[in-house]
């Protein structure tokens, strides 16, 4: 008798988990509570496999150096940097570096690429055609070689401070641009330049390789984003008075929104993430410090997770502000 009730409660339970299991949402969150384990599981084996062989091999590891002092200078920093100071702050000024030429990178590829991507429907057939060959060149060289060449440009072909001739308030020479900074007018003094802000030419050579290379990316993805919108919009513009730039900037563009941003949001990425070629100009940014660090404590493992976590969270942030930017701009249907 006990037996029977044994088996119908199995049978009961059974019916339970057949119930729960047939529900779609609670077996999709059992495939991605699965997927979690199945990382983390891989994640902790490497790391134990890696901490072991460091062991073995008498190798030091830990985050305890980064309150060492660097004992390195950094040629650029937001808010200063001495070498006695600790290897977190030299991070800390990569970082900012990072975020510097990021940032400004972001805003002035955003306005060439989409004025590339909106001259491709000029009537004008010049300013098509430039547009047209802007992206062909610009986006088949590979951006390293891009970031070599404006280097190279900057340092070899323009004048030094002593030959060099104001434009518009402005110097660019072999030192770099000096700019009017809050009423401070740069004036020639002697070999050099005084006053102002001066931008260094390792800066400008990775703001230019990385404005100029994403722009024909963003260019192509604002063509593309205008020319989904149906062409019976334009008309319907054109039949309401409206002239073509109006109908671009008022009916186009706004629609055209709808798929440029989250193809747009890759390409802020990408340029971010590119910005780590800046170790090739010698601009020193966060990849560029973290490498003079791995070489002088033999924190390999350590460096390069600093590294990766930054550029994830970077990456997380930008992806976050894009998407909420891409719901408030898309268009709301009844």
């Amino acid at each position: 008798m006990e037996s029977g009730r044994d088996f119908v409660r199995a049978t009961d339970s059974l019916n339970v988990l057949m119930t729960l299991w047939r529900n779609q949402k609670i077996r999709g969150w059992f495939y991605q509570l699965a997927a979690l384990l199945l990382v983390a599981l891989c994640v902790a084996i490497l790391a134990d496999n890696t901490l072991e062989n460091m062991r073995t091999r008498g190798i030091q590891s830990g985050f305890g150096f980064l309150a060492q002092p660097a004992g390195f200078d950094i040629s650029e920093s937001l808010f200063g940097f001495e070498s006695t100071q600790p290897y977190w702050k030299a991070f800390l000024t990569g970082l900012g570096n990072t975020l510097k030429v990021a940032l400004v990178g972001i805003i002035l590829t955003t306005i060439l690429g989409v004025l590339l991507g909106v001259g491709r429907f000029s009537q004008n057939i010049l300013i098509r055609g430039l547009c047209l060959t802007y992206v062909e060149i610009f986006r088949n060289v590979p951006l390293l070689l891009q970031l070599l060449m404006w280097y190279l440009l900057l340092v070899e072909f323009l004048p030094t401070a002593r030959e060099a001739e104001p434009f518009l308030g402005m110097f660019l020479t072999k030192a770099g641009l000096t700019l009017p900074w809050f009423g401070d007018m740069p004036l020639k003094a002697g070999f050099g330049i005084k006053g102002g802000i001066n931008v260094s030419p390792e800066f400008l050579a990775l703001l230019l390789g990385l404005v100029i290379y994403t722009a024909s990316y963003i260019a192509e993805i604002v063509r593309s984003g205008i020319a989904s919108v149906p062409r019976g919009q334009h008309e319907a513009a054109m039949a309401l008075g409206l002239s073509r730039t109006q109908s671009m900037r008022l009916i186009q563009l706004p629609q055209a929104l709808r798929v440029i941003i989250p193809p747009l949001t890759n390409q802020y990425l990408n340029l971010t993430k590119n910005s780590s070629l800046a170790v090739a100009v010698g601009y020193p940014e966060l990849v560029s410090i973290a490498n003079t660090s791995l070489n002088q404590t033999g924190r390999a493992v350590e460096c390069i997770a600093v590294i990766m976590a930054v550029y994830l969270t970077l990456s997380l942030l930008t992806s976050l502000l894009m998407n909420a930017y891409n719901r408030h701009a898309a268009i709301k249907e009844r």
